[in-house]
């Protein structure tokens, strides 16, 4: 029998290990931390959004880039699929008012005892604490609990992860052994560092709605939170791309109101009434929403109204990569042929967040890590 071999045990290492072990391969999955699917854990803390069902060229649009080997990926194993596959193992889901796809359970640790035990049926090996070291020649080296091991296999696919949340086992180490695959790392699905006046402190925590942002290509009406320092959440991860390349960030306070509305509301005559209340009164602003336009538009222009339908908010900057959600950079897609395997090392193959590709939250990343696995694994198959 055939020996594969995994490389890390997060969503997309198991979905490679659970094609290969189907294709009647002996799989072995080593996984560097003591147990595995942490991060998959973790994101079953806020529910575990499996996927989000829309139409495909609306979900291919949220990948970036999209090169032929993920488009494929993605449309070989894209919403409908992670949904049948989710169900297959027992787990109902649901959708949501927005199209995020949910357990029922609202977390993931049914789905991965579920998926485990597949795997253990398959069988599949799994070991843990065994950390990869590179190569000897062809033979894989790991650093174990009982000391330094090489392996050898007849096809290895390697699914390291990305480069944040290190504690989890995304520590982007894996890129020394790769130096020149790989593109630099760059935060994805982060915050950005915010300088708030003392004003602002009693916001800390609050969510921002009813807004737009909107950056360079992308734009965004999902909310955000103000923290102590800076802002983070959805509607700021879906426009980071754009912010983090340089393009310059605003907020339109008022999106479902056209410009020429917004200015004949603030003409209506004020009287005695502060601006705050002016603004309360005929925008129907709420407070965040007021303090945002004085931290940022003070001194006010005679002209408010285009301040209010793009509010420029400045920022010192992503936060650390590491407490980035997922990251850009990895494995180019040109050093791997359209089967995900490494040009110059036949026979290893690449899946997951270690590939060159991002994608906002909403179910986008775990499907594009669920989809490469299973296309890798694939291909691992028929190689070996």
């Amino acid at each position: 029998m055939k020996q594969g071999i995994v490389i890390g045990a997060g969503p997309a290492g198991l979905m490679a290990a659970d094609v290969m072990a189907s294709a009647g391969l002996s799989v072995l999955v080593a996984e560097a931390m003591p147990s595995v699917g942490r991060k998959f854990l973790m994101a079953g803390k806020s529910g575990l959004n499996l996927t989000k069902a829309e139409a495909m060229t609306d979900f291919l649009h949220a990948f970036h880039p999209l090169p032929p080997a993920l488009r494929v990926a993605l449309e070989q194993f894209g919403p409908d699929d992670v949904i049948n596959w989710a169900q297959g193992l027992g787990q109902a889901v649901f959708a949501g008012s927005t199209g995020r796809v949910f357990p029922e359970v609202m977390k993931a640790s049914p789905l991965l005892r579920a998926w485990l035990a597949r795997l253990n049926s398959l069988g599949v090996t799994l070991k843990t604490r065994w950390r990869w070291q590179g190569w000897d020649s062809d033979a894989l080296i790991f650093e174990t609990p009982d000391g330094r091991i090489k392996v050898a296999s007849d096809v290895t696919l390697l699914a390291l992860g990305g480069a944040s949340w290190a504690r989890l086992g995304s520590d982007g180490a894996w890129a020394r052994h790769l130096p020149h695959s790989v593109m630099p790392f760059k935060p994805a699905n982060m915050g950005f560092q915010v300088a708030w006046s003392d004003q602002m402190a009693r916001h800390l925590g609050t969510p921002v709605k009813s807004v737009a942002l909107h950056a360079g290509d992308q734009n965004s009406r999902g909310e955000f939170v103000i923290s102590k320092s800076g802002i983070e959440g959805g509607g700021v991860y879906a426009v980071a791309r754009a912010v983090r390349e340089g393009a310059c960030l605003t907020i339109d306070l008022l999106p479902d109101w056209p410009l020429d509305r917004v200015r004949t509301a603030l003409n209506k005559t004020r009287g005695k009434t502060n601006l705050t209340n002016h603004l309360r009164k005929v925008l129907r602003l709420d407070p965040i929403r007021i303090n945002l336009l004085a931290e940022f538009g003070r001194p006010y222009p005679a002209d408010l109204a285009p301040l209010i339908k793009a509010l420029p908010l400045p920022h010192d900057g992503p936060r650390p990569m590491d407490e980035a959600i997922s990251t850009a950079g990895g494995i180019r897609f040109d050093a791997m042929t359209q089967g995900l395997m490494l040009q110059d090392r036949p026979g290893v193959f690449c899946a997951g967040e270690m590939l060159d590709w991002e994608t906002p939250t909403g179910g986008y990343l775990i499907t594009g890590c669920l989809a490469t696995g299973r296309f890798a694994g694939q291909h691992a198959a028929k190689f070996a």
